[in-house]
């Protein structure tokens, strides 16, 4: 009995240790952890490449950012990264607002798919689409309809585009390629979206720190030219539709697609199931997908508008638009009128009589199950973002660039940094609440004229703006990346692959656009720096680019083979 007499004891200190370092508050050295707290956001990254295992790599990522955060110790880092931070994130509102809404959507998709609604639609469109450019030009151009909130567009695009895309052999890489570019950087620029409040209140908030009256509004509207990312990003996604040319590794999924019909890779793992578009029910018409999707497009706009109006308590009228959306709350919105539009589905359903309830229900429900991996990807996607901002990777990064520079490196080099700070945390919003209060000052040292209207102030801003969305638009551990994976039912790594070389030849010369109005900061330089970056990717997607044209693949693999 003897060997038992020290158990007690052990289990009492070891409690005590516990209980002394359990809610013991993070440890943030003073100097910060400098290049250290680049560990957690490239852990996560570099592991999900090479695993293909995103959520085990999103999950080591927290905890690496928590074990710096809690004095190295690994107990109680597991413990911050399941409660602080996983709980923490996930019963956050506004996340929680994003998870509710995304299920939703699933839901409806699943019972317009039951009904042979997403069928009919690809089946109208086949008869105009009738080749795979016109069916990637008519996902972006539909893409860019839907242009008031990047994850809308995501899970609108993405499932009613998809049986579309398929019928063409068009590779699932592709389309979530294509509904990524028109989600963020589109949103990201667009004159009326549920981005607008965020960034204006951001905008006015630096001007009021410096003293300045500004009209936030139109401070952001004279960025949009300069906005260079987000304008090349979509304008690759028509070159690349319309030449059929791909380069890297998206021109081998398309080949892949093309010459085997295999619109997804060997041991891929996509981001939503699928159901089979022929074991619909009743009679596949198109008012059976148009119905429910138009309610749900109307209702989110005057959703936003109403939301802001009742938000603003009486500050704006009613015909205040612009303002309308930037009061409103997007996570509550979209929850409104994901609800509205599953309702409508179901009763289209039941009043044409092609399902009963019990099959309604069952539809709706395996709608959601189809995305049920994605909420714990989501989840863990804004717990890495938590943690990127709690070890300091933001200020480490910035700190890196020098503050004696050029004045027409300015914009250049701040776009840089947001591009890498975005990739880096996967968040466009963080980096411009975190880059633009730098950015603006920095820019204004070089100008005597009225920083609202300065054109290297103006730049500069427009750099931060669109340097973000990059982030946004590609970083494996970005929400939005991540959702474009799900619409499009796609393996998210190989997504992130196939997309990450068009990112970086917009991003490419996007920095060079910037160096031109950099050096010519009026209306000279922008027309400049539109011309190089249009005709420039012209001929690079031509020059690099290999043809996806399934006739020229098959004649080119019978030559091969012989």
């Amino acid at each position: 009995m003897k060997k038992y007499i020290y158990k007690p004891f052990i289990i009492i200190i070891i409690i005590q240790l516990f209980t002394i370092t359990a809610y013991a508050d993070s440890g943030i050295p003073e100097e910060g952890f400098g290049v250290l707290s680049l560990i957690p956001p490239l852990l996560a990254i570099v592991l999900s490449f090479i695993t293909k295992q995103v959520i085990l790599s999103l999950f080591i990522g927290v905890f690496s950012g928590a074990l710096m955060l809690y004095d190295f110790n690994p107990f109680i880092a597991f413990l911050r990264t399941l409660d602080v931070y996983i709980i923490g994130n996930a019963g956050d509102t506004w996340n929680a607002g994003i998870l509710i809404f995304s299920l939703t959507i699933g839901g409806m998709i699943g019972i317009i798919t039951k009904m042979g609604g997403t069928k009919a639609i690809a089946d109208a469109m086949a008869k105009k689409a009738t080749n795979a450019s016109k069916a990637q030009l008519v996902t972006a151009l539909m893409g860019l309809f839907v242009f008031f909130d990047d994850y809308a567009n995501t899970l609108i695009v993405g499932p009613t585009m998809r049986p579309l895309t398929d019928r063409m052999k068009i590779s699932r890489e592709k389309l979530a390629y294509i509904i990524d570019s028109t989600a963020a950087p589109v949103a990201g620029i667009a004159l009326i979206s549920t981005w607008i409040g965020f960034q204006l209140g951001i905008i006015d908030d630096v001007f009021s720190n410096m003293g300045i009256s500004a009209n936030s509004y139109m401070v952001f509207v004279r960025t949009i030219p300069y906005s260079f990312y987000c304008i090349l990003c979509f304008y690759i996604v028509l070159v690349i539709s319309k030449t059929n040319k791909d380069y890297g590794p998206m021109y081998d999924a398309e080949k892949r697609a093309r010459l085997e019909g295999k619109l997804l890779a060997d041991g891929a793992n996509p981001m939503a199931t699928t159901d089979d578009m022929e074991s619909f029910k009743g009679k596949a018409q198109i008012s059976n997908a148009l119905i429910p999707i138009i309610t749900l497009i109307v209702a989110t706009f005057l959703g936003f508008w109403y939301n802001g109006y009742v938000e603003a308590d009486g500050a704006i009228s009613w015909f205040n638009i612009r303002d309308a959306f930037g009061y409103s709350d997007p996570s509550a919105v979209l929850v409104w009128t994901a609800v509205l539009g599953s309702i409508v589905a179901g009763i289209l359903a039941l009043l044409r009589k092609i399902m009963t309830m019990t099959e309604v229900m069952d539809a709706w429900l395996d709608g959601c199950k189809a995305l049920f991996v994605t909420v714990f990807v989501l989840v863990l996607s804004w717990s890495i973002g938590n943690v990127v901002n709690d070890v300091g990777t933001a200020d480490f990064i910035i700190s890196a660039v020098s503050d004696s520079i050029p004045m027409f490196l300015i914009p250049p080099i701040i776009f840089s940094v947001s591009c890498l700070f975005s990739f880096a945390t996967g968040s466009s919003w963080g980096t411009m609440a975190i880059v633009i209060p730098l950015a603006i000052p920095l820019a204004s040292v070089y100008t005597p004229l009225d920083p609202t209207s300065s054109p290297i102030v103006v730049a500069t801003l427009g750099a931060v703006l669109s340097g973000a969305i990059f982030g946004d638009h590609c970083s494996p551990i970005s929400d939005t990346t991540i959702i474009s994976s799900m619409g499009a039912a796609s393996d998210h790594i190989d997504h992130v692959k196939t997309q990450l070389p068009y990112a970086c030849t917009a991003a490419g010369f996007a920095v060079v656009c910037y160096a031109i109005v950099g050096l010519f900061t009026n209306l000279v330089g922008i027309t400049i720096a539109l011309l190089f970056g249009i005709v420039g990717i012209w001929i690079f997607v031509n020059r690099y680019g290999k043809t996806t044209d399934i006739q020229q693949l098959s004649l080119d693999s019978e030559l091969t083979s012989d």
